[in-house]
């Protein structure tokens, strides 16, 4: 008998809106091989929770207050390089930005949850 093994994908969601990290959760929720790990509501949080959970993948916010997700993601790549930073915003003029950052992907808030999918696995 064969079996497989589907790696689960430790996700960390980091957004300023408690709302938008609800309905994140709820939607990776559905999905089995992504467990959410925590929440942070700012780049400050965000890397307390990373060096607590060492997720495999960052789901970041661009603007949030205490410290930005580039700020972060400049940070949370110096230090843990393996972890995967996907930046979910509304500010799509701010891709060159993250990318400079360090972000290892781009997701518009309104694009199709797909999209959102294939990033977090990398692909």
């Amino acid at each position: 008998m064969r079996s497989s093994t589907i790696k689960r994908l430790k996700l960390l969601i980091v957004d300023d809106s408690a709302k938008s990290r609800k309905g994140l959760k709820a939607l990776l929720a559905t999905f089995q091989h992504i467990e959410v790990i925590g929440e942070a509501g700012n780049g400050r949080e965000a890397i307390e929770k990373v060096r607590e959970h060492q997720p495999d993948v960052v789901l970041m916010d661009v603007h949030m207050p205490a410290m930005d997700g580039l700020e972060a993601t400049r940070l949370i790549k110096r230090d843990w390089p393996d972890c995967r930073v996907v930046m979910l915003t509304v500010y799509s003029h701010r891709m060159r930005d993250a990318m400079q950052a360090g972000a290892d992907d781009f997701v518009g808030k309104g694009e199709p949850h797909g999209r959102l999918l294939a990033a977090i696995a990398g692909e």
